[in-house]
């Protein structure tokens, strides 16, 4: 079993938030990486539900702000459509996912996790009159 940290980076590699989590496979897609992330943040979110929800993917009816997404009314959210959200935007180029030093292009990408415990997403902001 390996231990992985999942880290939210700026496009220039800064760290803006991280979480570890022990006892995952030793390998595994990508897809189901993200969506273990995903369902993992929205645990987090649903213990303790607030205004604002810090993830990958911007909740249904949430407001886009730095760093997190504030929400309406405070209220359980659904894993599985979050983790939706999250592989669609990932099609879509709204982020990037790195795994140690290289860049996973397709969510069926195996990913030895004795080798690489650390990924890596970096959310794309699409440029506004380009």
């Amino acid at each position: 079993m390996a231990l992985v940290t999942f880290r939210d980076e700026t496009a220039t590699g800064r760290a803006l938030a991280e979480f570890s989590l022990p006892d995952l496979p030793e390998r595994i897609s990508a897809r189901e990486l993200v969506r273990l992330r995903v369902r993992e943040e929205v645990a987090r979110y649903n213990a303790a539900p607030s205004p604002r929800f810090h993830g990958l993917v911007k909740p249904s009816d949430a407001e886009a702000e730095l760093n997190g997404y504030r929400m309406r009314t405070a209220r359980k959210l659904d894993w599985e459509k979050q983790a939706d959200a999250a592989e669609a935007a990932f099609a879509r180029n709204g982020f990037l996912l790195l795994v140690g030093d290289r860049q996973i292009e397709d969510l069926d990408t195996q990913i030895d996790l004795t080798v690489d415990q650390v990924v890596s997403f970096v959310k794309l902001v699409p440029l506004v009159g380009g």
